[in-house]
């Protein structure tokens, strides 16, 4: 459906232009909200409008006895692991306004409302699939650890000390730990009960925990706490103009969003879960 230029309300010089601000917005609401967007992989080949996006993880280089690719007149060869995100995930959000509602309302606050609405329910989505992902793909850990705070060093240390072809040990920059509320509010509680110079009673967020972020989400299912490296999930979405348009035969407003994306683990040997009880 191509962008119109203004409703029938809108037949202001200005109303080109709130269209377009409107449409920003949306765009950077579902952004700023989104926790996964913090880990997302962005390390990504192509583009969404062609149909799937590829990532590769490259094994480690192997140190070797000296003289061995002299022996052998050749060195190693570069090993690569390529992983497909299909773009196979189609939604749409259509609504139906009636324009005496538009008129009652005001036509500014009546499209903001819905137009944050939307990008709410966009963001919830793909927070839910990506955490669903994570548990999917992820290896559930058992811990040995009864207090909160000890759980959650124990889980980061799950993460930080995996090694494989592809790893060698995380930095704990590198790391996120993503918690269900009632847990995170638990790790809060510890943490108030010790002085910290950046951390006061009023701020909202731990932010860090021992060298790792953290944050509290309420679209975990199955697991009070998801530990990744970062890239470990892949989730590129193609969001469709946000455009409102007269029904024709009828004096209502559709007002519209469509988006595709796909969500791929990239790295499920880097995604550590505790189970929910």
């Amino acid at each position: 459906m191509p962008r119109i230029e203004s409703l029938n309300v809108l037949l202001e010089s200005e109303g080109n232009d709130y269209l377009a601000e409107l449409y920003g917005k949306v765009i950077n609401n579902v952004q700023k909200n989104l926790v996964s967007v913090h880990m997302k992989n962005r390390d990504l080949s192509g583009t969404p409008e062609a149909g799937s996006v590829e990532a590769k993880r490259f094994v480690n280089a192997t140190a070797n006895e000296y003289g061995t690719a002299r022996k052998a007149a050749k060195g190693d060869s570069v090993k690569a692991r390529p992983v497909t995100i299909p773009i196979d995930t189609d939604k749409e959000i259509v609504e139906e306004l009636e324009e005496k509602d538009v008129a009652l309302y005001g036509v500014d606050g009546l499209l903001d409302r819905r137009a944050n609405n939307h990008a709410q329910r966009m963001l919830s989505n793909l927070d839910t699939d990506f955490f669903a992902a994570a548990v999917a793909d992820g290896t559930a850990v058992t811990l040995t650890s009864t207090e909160v705070q000890d759980q959650a060093e124990e889980l980061i240390q799950s993460v930080e000390t995996t090694q494989n072809d592809f790893v060698d040990g995380v930095p704990r920059d590198m790391i996120h730990l993503v918690c269900e509320p009632s847990t995170y509010g638990k790790l809060r509680n510890y943490i108030d009960t010790i002085q910290t110079a950046s951390l006061t009673h009023e701020t909202e967020e731990i932010r860090v925990f021992h060298g790792v972020k953290i944050y509290s989400s309420v679209h975990l299912k199955g697991a009070k706490m998801v530990c990744m490296a970062d890239g470990a999930i892949a989730q590129p979405v193609r969001a469709k103009v946000y455009s409102a348009e007269k029904i024709p035969l009828s004096n209502a407003y559709g007002v519209e969003l469509f988006y595709s994306y796909g969500t791929k683990t990239v790295m499920p040997d880097l995604i550590n879960y505790v189970a929910a009880e």
